[in-house]
């Protein structure tokens, strides 16, 4: 029985009065429709990290924690598995607050004590940073995104954590592809599991399988108090928002398409592609002539 399937032999929801997801769960609807759209994101989430062997010397996770939709739901479907006893890792949520103006820096650290789950809030004004050295009209997410990152993995080096697990999905994961494709001449999307350059630190992302679509009827139903960014978010003309739109279109015209691309990633044959890396044409040879 792989670890997949016995999410469907628990119970569909926490006992009442149990102190460790009573708290997540508290706004959550007692409903058939919001049990099969969580069971259906953690058989996700569960088969991402049994494909991809993220649990394999893992001891302790830290969870990037934006104050998104995505990273909410990352967090909340990771605390489901280790209350159903499938997760054997202890998980630490981390916000960095990158001194973005108004920054509501109330919000998570009071929701992430309410549901009891340890917790990191890390400031470091990277704001000002990307505002200093990012022309004016361009887009800030490619120097936002690297010093995040790096404040991330110190925090998680100074957490004595294995990992930094991070809420990118299935939708994510297609627009990288295409980006790359589109403007950077190159197939690569976004990896499920990655070591770092240092090669100290995994970075995980367990909803590599689940649709974005999913994570926001889920993260409404959740309730979670959802802090928009201020930063990137508001700037139009995103190349990511342009591959959105595509994939939309697409998914809307011809519906399962963005889970066929998806498995099209992970089903690559080399000799079909022309990377003489990656295969080597040159030694092919045909069988003599008799």
């Amino acid at each position: 029985m792989t670890l997949a399937v016995a999410i469907d032999e628990t119970d569909d929801m926490p006992v009442e009065g149990d102190g460790f997801l009573s708290g997540l769960f508290a706004h959550a609807p007692q409903t058939t429709a919001f049990n099969k759209l969580r069971k259906r994101l953690l058989r996700q989430v569960r088969q991402a990290i049994d494909d991809f062997g993220m649990l394999k010397d893992q001891r302790r996770w830290l969870i990037g924690l934006s104050g998104g939709k995505d990273s909410y739901s990352l967090l909340a479907l990771l605390m489901d598995l280790q209350w159903r006893g499938l997760l054997p890792v202890e998980l630490v949520a981390c916000n960095l607050d990158q001194g973005q103006p108004n920054f509501p820096k109330h919000i998570l650290p009071e929701y992430l004590a309410g549901i009891g789950v340890k917790h990191r809030i890390e400031y470091r004004d990277t704001y000002s940073v990307v505002k200093e050295k990012v022309p004016e009209g361009a887009t800030y997410c490619s120097l936002c995104s690297r010093l995040r990152r790096g404040n991330l993995y110190r925090v998680a080096r100074e957490e004595g954590c294995d990992a930094l697990v991070l809420g990118h999905h299935r939708d994510d994961i297609l627009e990288t592809f295409f980006m790359n494709l589109f403007h950077g001449g190159r197939l690569a999307g976004m990896p499920a599991k990655l070591l770092n350059d240092e090669g100290d630190l995994f970075v995980l992302r367990p909803l590599a399988y689940c649709a974005e679509e999913d994570l926001a009827k889920f993260a409404a139903a959740m309730q979670f108090p959802i802090i928009p960014c201020d930063l990137c978010g508001s700037q139009d003309g995103l190349q990511r928002n342009a591959m959105k739109q595509m994939l939309s279109t697409m998914e809307t015209q011809m519906p399962g398409r963005k889970d066929r691309m998806l498995r099209a990633l992970s089903h690559v044959n080399p000799s079909h592609l022309l990377d003489p890396k990656l295969f080597d044409f040159a030694s092919l040879s045909a069988s003599p002539k008799d």
